[in-house]
């Protein structure tokens, strides 16, 4: 009779630390898949701006330095790489920096495009500035649902008694997309 009692008690040990284990593990896929979709939606804006630049590119000439400015953001903004299996709020804070840049970039090449009356009427211009309102608003989108999966992960692993069980298994918290430095702030345009 001891024997079935100590053995029912470690089968429901173990079924109980098998949850939590395997509910973290569900939880970090989601997170690995809508960090996915995050860096899927930035590679769409990275593709579009190509194709703005070379459109404005051919419909005016204008600052140089605004257009290197475009081009050399998008190069550092592809450059920062950040792993989905453990995403610290260092990496969030570069990614964001980067893609700061980029957002930065584009804003002041749209304001000077503002000087060529030819090129705001140019379909291929305002198709292009259309698909880069609307990947804007899918990163936001996407940056909102990966802060949406990260939270049941987080509180999953931080939650007693599964922190102790999470920390066993190497889970830790993630970090979370926040606001960019300074976007509390109204932008300013300027022609």
């Amino acid at each position: 009779m001891p024997w079935i009692i100590v053995a029912g008690i470690v089968l429901i040990l173990f079924f109980w630390i098998k949850g939590i284990n395997n509910t973290a593990v569900v939880l970090n896929q989601n997170i690995e898949e809508s960090w996915g979709n995050v860096q899927t939606a930035y590679q769409r804006r990275n593709d579009l701006i190509g194709n703005l630049v070379n459109t404005v590119k051919g419909a005016a000439e204008f600052e140089k330095s605004t257009l290197t400015a475009v081009i050399e953001a998008r190069a550092k903004a592809t450059a920062v790489t950040v792993d989905p299996t453990n995403i610290t709020p260092e990496q969030l804070a570069a990614f964001n920096s980067a893609q700061s840049g980029v957002s930065s970039s584009l804003s002041r090449l749209l304001v000077s495009v503002e000087r060529y009356p030819e090129l705001k009427a140019n379909q291929n211009f305002l198709k292009l500035q259309d698909e880069l309102a609307s990947t804007e608003n899918q990163i936001l989108t996407s940056r909102t649902r990966f802060n949406e999966t990260v939270k049941p992960y987080n509180t999953h692993v931080s939650t007693f008694p599964n922190s102790m069980i999470a920390g066993i298994f190497g889970f830790q918290k993630k970090a979370y997309f926040n606001a960019v430095e300074g976007a509390d702030k109204p932008v300013e345009v300027k022609f």
